[in-house]
């Protein structure tokens, strides 16, 4: 006779333990995943922090977290940073433009209110508008130390508050009708070298600066256009002045010479008196066909119309 205890039946326990170890496998597998995973994303993550690519024409200021901005820039290509700890800015230092156009209001990008005209008022208190460009790009070699003094929004906290102070600056020294007529060129120039050395201080090149056009005012204008009114009309009346003198010296000339003439037949005469009946025979014309007379009186003239 056989006795059964009351538990489960020996291969039910297998079964169960079986089914347990299978569990176990699976989540296993699973957690080994989950970890690869995460793995892969810290691996990720790194490297994003590790590694930065400066494009053509950039320059990448590396900021310690440690020591603050280190006193170098890297240059194109791909760099390895210390993971977390530096952090890399990048700077455009190719040829850039900035515009203030007359009548236009120009779009600003960083912490700054949008351009507007850039007025300026003469040695003599007329107002003009400007109308301006400033060709610039970043010094390369010292793009840190640019950062360093007045970081990324460099072109609102600097170049366009020098641009418009010392444009005012230098148009102030001059009059209008300076700034209206040839000096222009040199208004520009004198500009441009003030600005430059303004530039040069906080690490910026002016590669050029174009006054491309002035406005003035509308007093100003009405002056304007009344003097060429003026001029045109005095260079009309000079014109009129200088053809009526051509023909008054035409009409001297004229005259002069028929007098010189009258005077060289009389001379003529007073030495020849036959001369007189030359001159008469040449007065007379073709219809005479014949002339007979003597020494002492004036030749008749016989017509030679008939036989």
């Amino acid at each position: 006779m056989r006795f059964h205890s009351g538990g489960s039946p020996p291969g039910d326990a297998d079964s169960r333990l079986r089914d347990a170890v299978n569990r176990i496998g699976r989540g296993t597998g699973r957690l080994k995943i989950i970890v690869v995973i995460v793995l892969l994303i810290l691996a990720l993550n790194l490297l994003g922090h590790s590694v930065v690519s400066v494009g053509a024409g950039e320059r990448a200021v590396v900021f310690s977290k440690v020591s603050g901005v280190l006193p170098t820039q890297l240059g194109e290509g791909w760099h390895v940073l210390i993971p977390w700890v530096w952090e890399a800015e990048k700077y455009d230092v190719r040829r850039q433009t900035w515009t203030v156009s007359i009548g236009e209001q120009m779009p600003q990008v960083g912490p700054a209110p949008p351009d507007t005209q850039l007025v300026a008022l003469t040695k003599d208190g007329q107002q003009v508008v400007l109308d301006v460009s400033v060709v610039y790009h970043p010094d390369p070699d010292y793009v840190w130390r640019l950062h360093q003094r007045v970081g990324p929004y460099y072109l609102n906290k600097v170049l366009r508050p020098q641009t418009r102070c010392i444009c005012r600056m230098v148009v102030s020294q001059y009059p209008v009708t300076d700034v209206y007529s040839g000096r222009r060129e040199e208004i520009q120039n004198r500009i441009a070298r003030e600005l430059g050395e303004s530039l040069k201080a906080w690490d910026i090149v002016l590669d050029q600066l174009l006054l491309r056009n002035v406005q003035f005012g509308e007093q100003f204008q009405q002056a304007i256009e009344a003097k060429q009114v003026a001029i045109q009309e005095y260079e009309r009346m000079q014109y009129v002045l200088l053809t009526a003198r051509k023909t008054a010296d035409q009409k001297v000339i004229e005259a002069e010479g028929e007098a010189e003439s009258l005077r060289l037949q009389g001379k003529a005469l007073r030495r020849n008196p036959l001369a007189l009946n030359y001159e008469y025979a040449q007065k007379v014309g073709p219809a005479v066909r014949a002339v007979v007379t003597n020494r002492a009186t004036t030749p008749p003239v016989a017509p030679g119309g008939g036989r």
